[in-house]
């Protein structure tokens, strides 16, 4: 488990919890929290469909609050170009 004590504010750092990419010390208004987020298993920014997808599907222009998985997930994982080398999960089904 992460020391939270000794960790930067708002640093994103690899998760130590099963099933998650990415935590970090979310930390404003005085108030300071440990958030896990990311699915492990799942490709991130891999495309910029899927990119906009996301940004639509989670509200991230709305995304202010630091306290929050959802801040996190759209300003680290899905902001900007790039990401994960990881195809959409789509592609590994097989045709029907």
């Amino acid at each position: 488990m992460a020391d939270k004590s000794k960790m930067a504010c708002n640093k994103p750092k690899k998760s130590d919890r099963a099933g998650k990419k990415k935590m970090v010390k979310a930390c404003s208004g005085g108030k300071e929290k440990l958030i896990h987020f990311g699915a492990k298993g799942y490709g991130h920014n891999y495309s910029a469909a899927a990119r906009k997808s996301f940004k639509a599907r989670h509200k991230c222009s709305s995304a202010t609050n630091k306290l929050t998985a959802r801040y996190w997930a759209c300003k680290n994982l899905w902001a900007g170009k790039g990401g994960s080398t990881k195809s959409s999960p789509k592609s590994k089904r097989g045709k029907y």
